[in-house]
């Protein structure tokens, strides 16, 4: 029997070692890495690797996608697809920086609590995203706006920003995101006077919202923060946080769900993903909408 080949293609100077790590776990006997790839190599590299084994070996055969940046991603993914011809196709599986396991996760957690402690579905809810025009921030407000919610993606320092992003998302997935700025505790207010869900994606080490902040709101249902680096993104979530009380939510009965919580989903999600395109009979392409899937049936 042919060795599993996983070939891993990023924009970036170098690979992700945890996609490294997670690849080797998932059950891939090698690995070969491609850095400084640009899209229009995508085809080439994705028809070097289908021709050089028969179809029965491409069962053997994956490419994984990763980078920093959500969009060429997207494009790199939809390259490779356009690239193949049956019988000779092969798996591939998207996830630039982690967006797309992380944000599955952090959406498919915070679900959970509004649902089962709130008795509230993400549709009919409203959502904000701080750190929205980030990777894991644009993932998230495309994956909550598809599941119904009423979304807004915030940056801290430009409305134009915001615009842009939400803009080009809206147009390339068919979501609904909205766009705001929040650089200081009063707009932050105003923006959370209605809002039930909060999504903490900021930089690692950056508190977004702070206890003044939160004993402002009275709609909040339930709050999950991806930063692992103290302080939290959100003040008064702790990392070990699935379905605690927020404390510094005296005005309502917000609940926390923090990174660690997140990060075990992603971790399984991620796992599973890589572990399927081992498993399948067929060639899978896999992106954000199959992550929040496959982190869902993990939470049931």
């Amino acid at each position: 029997m042919k060795r599993s080949i996983l070939h891993m293609l990023d924009p970036m100077p170098n690979n992700s070692p945890f996609d490294i790590n997670m690849a080797v776990d998932a059950g891939f006997d090698i690995l070969m890495p491609y850095n400084n790839v640009k899209l229009e190599g995508v085809h080439g590299l994705t028809q070097d690797a289908i021709f050089s084994r028969s179809p029965a070996g491409l069962k053997q055969t994956g490419l994984f996608i990763g980078g920093r940046h959500l969009g060429l991603a997207i494009d790199m993914f939809n390259t490779a697809k356009q690239a193949m011809m049956a019988p000779f196709a092969i798996s591939v599986f998207a996830d630039p920086s982690g967006a797309f396991t992380t944000s599955a996760a952090l959406v498919a957690c915070v679900e959970r609590e509004l649902r089962e402690k709130h008795g509230k579905e993400l549709a009919g809810c409203k959502a904000v995203v701080f750190g929205g025009t980030g990777p894991v921030g644009i993932a998230t407000g495309i994956i909550a706006s598809l599941a119904g919610a009423d979304t807004t993606i915030v940056d801290h320092l430009y409305l134009d920003t915001a615009v842009d992003i939400a803009t080009l998302y809206n147009r390339r997935f068919g979501c609904n995101l909205k766009a705001a700025v929040a650089s200081f505790d009063r707009e932050k207010i105003e923006l959370l006077k209605d809002v039930d869900v909060i999504f903490c994606t900021a930089k690692a080490g950056i508190q977004v919202l702070n206890a003044t902040i939160l004993q402002e709101v009275t709609q909040l249902k339930v709050v999950g923060d991806v930063n692992a680096v103290p302080p939290a993104g959100v003040e008064g979530v702790d990392r070990g946080d699935c379905g605690a009380p927020l404390i510094h939510a005296t005005h309502c009965n917000a609940l926390a769900v923090g990174a660690l919580a997140i990060g075990d989903v992603k971790y399984q999600v991620q796992h599973a993903m890589l572990a399927s395109m081992l498993e399948t009979e067929k060639p899978i392409f896999l992106d954000f909408r199959d992550a929040f899937i496959k982190a869902q049936e993990i939470l049931k």
